[in-house]
This record gives structure tokens, sequence and C-alpha cells, in this order.
């Protein structure tokens, strides 16, 4: 049964203009060594690009993102930001870098990690640039193989950082690239990516049995085996087993007399992280931040319970954390806007619907996000992405969910032991 989200429209005015502005314009300060943006975000621009790029294009059409942002050409004397990606490579590791500080004709200075490939990759998702030439996928794909240890975890580059973030990079890269082989549950041994004399890309079964292991008392997870629950890691680690279409290894461990089991006790686990503000936070006593409206209500949309929090309150604490003189979205209100608290503040008025509302309103048309992959719904359907979700505790689906295969929450499933 399709559904989508009728939650009341929360109040508050939506600065859809000054939002758009802000994003465009931040180009400039980003190339500027001397602003606070640019020094600030050096290092990780790569994803800075990406949350500006996937910000824009929840409130544009690809052209007019093309047009505002120079995406797939030059905008006056900067490069076009693919091209700009592709001087990101790391041809020595094989992943892409967090910049390219000697410019797009330099070798690339920066190692190649994991955060920055995915994101590299989802700015040429949005470019519709997949099949550029320049893009080694055979290369990418043995970088992230090449950072899977024997527990199955995965390291964000050479030097050994283990953190489930990257189980999500390494999983969401390789789908991407059409390159991620999945699980056959009922034969272990058997997967269908891989044929009788060809080993498979990664152990996708200890991949996702070490994001199990992650998981706490509390239903939420961890960066890594016992660390605290955090709702940060619940969206890695619910993204990354929907991804590899493991949902139900949710089920593992649970009181057997509970129909709807883990996905149940995490629901719960998220739900508290919703404040008086009406914002969320990551970690109990925690203040709440925009950012979490991402975090927690993607992983709540995967699981089908977006519906277990207050979404109007939500709303209003989003559109209460915006800059009415210059545009974007601050993690709380009255601070200083960013892109990350930008893009994610857009991500969650769109989850809860309240974007569509906007644009019914203002005759615009906005796009959703998915909340799987972190990218426009249209871009996710145009490159054939597939993940998995859980309907709600009726049975209810999404409509911008249906393009996933859909696991029913109501009903439990069978145990992978």
């Amino acid at each position: 049964m399709a559904t989508s989200n009728n939650t009341d429209p929360p109040i508050g005015h939506f600065y859809d203009a000054l939002h758009a502005n802000y994003i465009a314009a931040l180009g400039d300060k980003l190339d500027n060594p001397s602003s606070y943006e640019g020094a600030v975000t050096e290092h990780l621009r790569v994803s800075g690009v990406y949350w500006s790029l996937a910000a824009l294009s929840l409130l544009r059409d690809s052209e007019e993102v093309d047009q505002l942002m120079g995406l797939t050409s030059s905008k006056g004397e900067r490069s076009a930001i693919v091209d700009w990606v592709f001087a990101c490579y790391d041809s020595r590791t094989g992943g892409f870098g967090g910049n390219c500080s000697g410019g797009v004709d330099a070798p690339c200075p920066h190692d190649g990690h994991l955060l920055y490939t995915l994101s590299a990759l989802q700015i040429l998702a949005m470019a519709d640039c997949m099949d550029d030439e320049r893009l080694n996928k055979e290369a990418i794909v043995k970088f992230v193989a090449g950072l899977q240890n024997e527990d199955g975890s995965f390291s964000g580059d050479e030097w050994g950082e283990v953190d489930t973030r990257f189980s999500y990079c390494a999983l969401s890269c390789l789908a991407l690239l059409g390159k991620l082989p999945l699980p056959n549950w009922e034969n272990r041994h058997d997967t269908n990516s891989e044929s009788d004399n060809k080993r498979p890309i990664i152990d996708i079964y200890k991949a996702v049995q070490y994001i199990i292991s992650c998981r706490n008392f509390d239903g939420g997870f961890g960066s890594v085996p016992g660390a605290e629950s955090h709702a940060g890691q619940v969206f890695c680690c619910i993204g990354a087993l929907s991804i590899a279409h493991s949902l139900h290894l949710l089920n593992d461990g649970i009181d057997k007399s509970s129909s709807s089991g883990g996905a149940d006790l995490l629901s719960w686990w998220l739900a508290e992280r919703q404040c008086d503000s009406g914002g969320l936070n990551g970690r109990p006593e925690k203040q709440a931040d925009v950012c979490y409206s991402w975090w927690i209500l993607s992983a709540l949309s995967i699981m089908g319970r977006v519906n277990w929090i207050n979404t109007s309150k939500l709303g209003q604490f989003i559109l209460h954390c915006q800059d009415d003189d210059d545009g974007g979205i601050a993690d709380r209100p009255t601070d200083m806007p960013d892109v990350y608290h930008t893009f994610f503040g857009l991500c969650g008025l769109s989850l809860i619907g309240h974007l569509g509302k906007i644009g019914d309103r203002e005759g615009k048309l906005y796009r959703e996000v998915d909340p799987v992959f972190a990218l426009p719904l249209d871009v996710v359907k145009k490159l054939g992405l597939r993940a998995q979700v859980i309907s709600g505790c009726r049975g209810e689906v999404e409509e911008r969910l249906l393009i996933h295969s859909i696991l029913d929450g109501s009903i439990k499933q069978t145990n992978s032991e």
C-alpha cells in the first residue's frame, strides 16, 4: 500500500530564493583561500561540493543547477565542477582525495579516501557523468575492495582507521558503480554476481555481519563493536544493510515474540532523540541539531517509521534555523548557516514531505531525496539503483520508496542463522 507523507505542514516561511543564492555563491567563497569557508573545508572540499550540489538539486532542476554552479561547463574563470572532481582522483591509490590543491592540471596531492570517493561518485551521478571515459571504474572498485578487512569491516584509507561510516561508503560506491555483489542468504556460498571461476569483489556476508556486530543493547549502532550508539552511525549501518538487501538481519538476537523485531527497537531509540524544541539530537542528553533531521529521518524512512516522531514540530525547528537575511540553514536557531546543515535541513524537509507542500503552494516542483543513497530520487531512478526498505507496521510504504525492494515490516522474517 503506497502512501505519501500526510502530516500537517509546519508553521513558518521557507526562503527558497535566499537558499538558492546562498548555495550558488559558496563556490567563490570556497575558491578563496583567505575566506573562512575556504580555509575550514580545504581538506574535504569534495564533500563540501557534494553537499552544495545535492542541496541545490533539491530546489532546482538539473539544468538550473548546471547553470548556477557550473557543473559540466566552466563558470567564469572556474573550471567545470566535473573536471575539478576528476582532478581530485588519486591514481596512486585508485580513489578520490578530498581536494586537488594544485589545480585541475596538477597531480592530486591528497590521498584517496572512501569518504571523498563516495562524494566524488555522487557528484558525477548528479552530473550524469558515470559513463565518462575518465572514470576508472575498475581501479576504484579495486581501491574499495582492498580496504575490506578480515572481519568484514572497511578502513577509510591505507592508514587503517575503521568506522561503520566506511562500510556504508564502500557499499554505496560499489552500488553506484554497478559492482556490488548481493548476498543470497539461502545459499551463503553464492552471490548474484559470482561466476564459477570468479571470486566476488568483496565478502558481502562478512561486511553485513560486521555491521550487525556494531549493534548495541538499545538497538542503536556505534562506529565499531562496543562503541556508543550514535544517530549518524545508525544511518550508516541501516543504509549499508539497505543497500546490501540485508535488513532482515535486524531481527537477529531479538525477542522472537516481537513481530517487528529490531526495526521497532531501533526506531524507538531514534524517536527518543526528539527534543522539546522539535529538533533531533544524535545521542541522549545532547542538544538538537538540524543535521540529525537527515541521519535519523533517513533511517526511519528506510524502516517505514517516520510517523514515530512529531514531523510537524521537526519541520518548525528546521525552519527556525534558516538565515532570513542571507539564506542557508544552521545547526540550531540563531547560529551561522553552513552548507552541511543546509543540505541536511533540506533533506529533513523533503523526508517529512514539507518541501512538496511548499512547492504545491508556490508553484514549484521540488525534487525528492532518496533516503538510502542521499541523492535526488530522479537520479537514483535513472541509475537503476535498487536497495531494500521495510514497510510500515500496517504494510504502508512511502511512494518514493517503491523503487526499492520491500521487506514486510509486519511479518517476522526468517533468521539468517
